[in-house]
């Protein structure tokens, strides 16, 4: 039987070959039958659209259509677009492959995991639903595909992006950076109900009612237990309890807050209740869960010295042990701490400042250096302690508490600058690439 060869290469090559793979079914002394299976409908560069990557898209595209209601282009209008989105897609696939960008399967596994159980299903579970679709190995893929090309995006369209301290400025000064910095509260809270027509008496009644249920709160109860008791209470014959209502208000801004709230909240730390709180519908029990966004923050920050002796091919892991044993006999007899890290420290960041780390925020050292230094005392010379990165000899200089807020929010001004032009970039960066690649579609 003779073989067909293809040896042309390249992307004017592809252009002339009229690409049909074949499934052959035996015959009685030949080649029987010949069916289409696939077929090419772009070439791009070194790669190529095919028919059954379109017919997929259409399908995702007209199911997505149908199920919001909205209406599609014209057929060939429709056609044109999904194949341009898929060419892009493709260049991107081809740089990310030159790149070395891929994802493996535990990876894979993981988010599929994640998908199963926001659905309330273990990993076996969803897999199996997924299989029942016929659908498993291609949401592998899709999940593969899209982690690879967001990983790409993020890299190429980032390094394009460029925000100065002038930006910054005028952001955080800005009336939308104001808004924008401002923090998100979760809040839940409790009411019990005055009715207008409750006496002095009963009033007080459910003040102290709400009192206690703090009480129980503070106790140990949580909040939406609490909540609940007093409802069941309430709906039972004849009552054990007063009318309690409410819930979460969901993530605001301090200005969208019930009236009552906007000076309160503020002032509240993550996981504090206050209360009753007196307003004409009754008497309000608060409960700050969450925060985000909040920029005020006090940091720990330890400035600390150090010696590093590494084992190495010259140097053997005895070698450099001895080594910083005698380093820390000769510290031990007075000779100076900067001035033997200068002359002997492999540690290439400090060594010229005579081993002085500068000022680093808690978590922020390597975690089996920080270890050791944490309740090392201030100007104590550590003995000899081995890391991943060698042999050490330490002291710390000082502590304090630092306000990072200023550095915080410019941190996070930045990322919100960043996250405005990513899109415009990502646009301008998809038009470049597209332009520059050869591309012909097989009409």
């Amino acid at each position: 039987m003779s073989k067909l060869q293809i040896t042309a290469r390249g992307p004017q090559a592809w252009a002339s070959i009229a690409i049909v793979l074949f499934t052959l079914v035996s015959g009685s002394s030949a080649w029987a039958q010949r069916e289409v299976l696939d077929k090419v409908v772009a070439i791009v560069d070194e790669g190529v659209v095919l028919q059954s990557e379109l017919e997929a898209r259409l399908a995702q595209v007209r199911e997505q259509s149908a199920a919001a209601g909205q209406p599609l282009p014209a057929a060939d209008e429709l056609r044109t677009q999904l194949i341009e989105t898929l060419v892009v897609e493709n260049l991107q696939t081809q740089l990310a492959e030159r790149m070395g960008i891929r994802y493996d399967d535990d990876t894979i596994n993981d988010v599929i995991g994640s998908i199963g159980q926001q659905n309330n299903m273990t990993f076996d579970e969803y897999v199996t639903v997924l299989e029942g679709q016929n659908d498993y190995l291609n949401t592998r893929n899709q999940i593969r595909k899209e982690l690879t090309l967001r990983d790409l995006q993020r890299g190429m369209v980032n390094r394009r992006i460029n925000i100065t301290d002038q930006e910054i400025e005028n952001f955080l000064n800005s009336e939308m950076g104001r808004v924008t910095m401002a923090p998100d509260y979760l809040v839940d809270q409790t009411l019990i109900v005055v009715g207008e027509d409750d006496t002095d008496d009963m009033i007080q009644a459910k003040e102290q009612f709400a009192q206690q249920m703090l009480e129980a709160i503070q106790g140990g109860t949580e909040f939406t237990q609490a909540r609940a008791i007093a409802q069941r209470g309430a709906a039972a014959t004849p009552p054990t309890a007063y009318q309690a209502t409410g819930g979460e208000l969901g993530w605001r801004k301090a200005d969208a807050l019930p009236t009552l709230f906007v000076d309160l909240v503020p002032t509240m730390k993550a996981g504090e209740i206050r209360g009753p709180i007196r307003s004409p519908s009754g008497f309000h029990l608060v409960y700050l869960k969450e925060v985000q966004g909040d920029i005020t923050s006090m940091v720990n920050q330890t400035r600390a010295r150090h010696i590093l002796i590494t084992p190495n091919e010259i140097r053997t892991e005895e070698q450099a042990k001895a080594l910083i044993d005698s380093l820390y006999a000769r510290i031990n007899n007075g000779e100076d701490f900067a001035q033997i890290a200068r002359e002997m420290s492999d540690d290439s960041a400090s060594v010229v400042a005579g081993g002085d780390m500068g000022w680093a925020n808690e978590g922020g050292m390597p975690p089996d250096f920080e270890v050791v230094i944490k309740d090392m005392e201030i100007g104590k010379v550590s003995e000899p302690f081995r890391t991943s990165f060698g042999w050490h000899i330490a002291e710390v200089q000082e502590r304090r508490e630092q306000d990072m807020s200023l550095e915080f929010s410019r941190q996070q001004a930045e990322n919100t600058l960043r996250t405005r032009k990513f899109e415009i970039e990502l646009q301008n960066w998809l038009v470049e690439i597209r332009e520059k690649a050869y591309v012909k579609i097989i009409e």
